[in-house]
């Protein structure tokens, strides 16, 4: 189907345009902060726009130091790397080389391009992330929302080969050492049955309502819970009290415990605390962002090898 073809659902045009109208105002008067250089608009792989990276470290970086690579939210449908940029810059200020990229998006695209795509992006990091100031032997990943949901079941396909048999894309020689799941939902294979979420069916591209043989195939490609190993990376969850997503956080947690990982659970904000919800950590002028990513990168140092 050509892109001039796809049917963009009233749901998905409004959460673009009301999404991007929050986030702008959200991000008014920021700037890029002079410590910082910047390297934008690098191609990452065939897909043109959608393939994009920017890299971001202080000015006094002289060699490769420890890199986050940021997998951003929205839901599956909206997002690129303009509205995380100061966000990753200001993970960059912590001491990190970051990594920050869009990705391929739904209905335009649907599952698995975005983890195809992110891929893409280790695969670049493995061969050009020294000439960036990025030690590829001290990788983390942030991701939030929808992104936390790709950032697990990628990092699950990187550490169980049975499950990577299920998808067609190699993943490079490298090896995470922690990541930071924010504000997420981790359970796909039951998002996908339920078929409540709208954002989640553009991007699957169906409701599974009857489990045919090629829905099985596809809810277990899903089930991420289920393949997960105890080699997965050690992991930061966090979640708001505000959060709308809060009830996933501590299944998530419990889960990675019964695994073996090393895992560390974090509820920001309070009820009465309004503006510390869903994603708040990206929100660069709260103080509670301040501290959550402080945390996150402190855990993160504890694994710099």
């Amino acid at each position: 189907m050509k892109m001039s073809e796809i049917i963009i659902s009233k749901a998905v045009q409004k959460i673009r345009t009301e999404w991007a109208v929050s986030d702008a105002k959200r991000d008014e008067g920021l700037t890029t902060p002079e410590n910082i250089l910047r390297h934008d608009n690098i191609s990452y792989g065939p897909y043109d726009e959608w393939n994009l990276l920017d890299v971001y470290y202080t000015k006094d970086v002289v060699a490769p130091q420890p890199v986050i690579v940021n997998i951003h939210g929205g839901g599956w449908v909206y997002g690129n790397k303009e509205i995380y940029q100061f966000y990753c810059m200001s993970l960059a200020q912590r001491g990190f080389t970051v990594v920050n990229f869009n990705y391929r998006l739904a209905p335009e695209n649907r599952y698995p391009a975005a983890l195809e795509d992110i891929n893409n992006v280790f695969c670049f990091l493995e061969k050009e992330g020294a000439k960036y100031m990025a030690d590829i032997n001290n990788v983390f990943v942030v991701g939030d929302s929808a992104g936390a949901q790709l950032t697990s079941q990628y990092l699950t396909i990187m550490t169980n080969p049975e499950y990577a048999k299920l998808f067609t894309f190699k993943t490079p020689d490298i090896t995470v050492r922690a990541c930071g799941l924010n504000c997420g939902l981790y359970d796909a294979r039951k998002c996908a049955e339920r078929g409540l979420d709208e954002c989640f069916i553009e991007y699957i591209g169906r409701k599974v309502t009857k489990l045919v043989y090629a829905d099985e195939q596809l809810l277990d490609s899903l089930d991420v819970l289920k393949h997960m190993t105890k080699e997965f990376p050690p992991a930061y969850v966090m979640s708001a009290h505000n959060d709308f997503l809060l009830p996933d956080a501590e299944p998530m947690y419990q889960h990675l415990q019964s695994l073996g990982v090393d895992t560390e659970l974090k509820i920001y904000g309070s009820k009465e605390q309004e503006e510390i919800a869903h994603v708040f950590h990206v929100n660069c002028k709260l103080e509670e962002a301040v501290a959550c990513n402080d945390a996150e990168c402190n855990f993160f140092k504890k694994y710099i090898k």
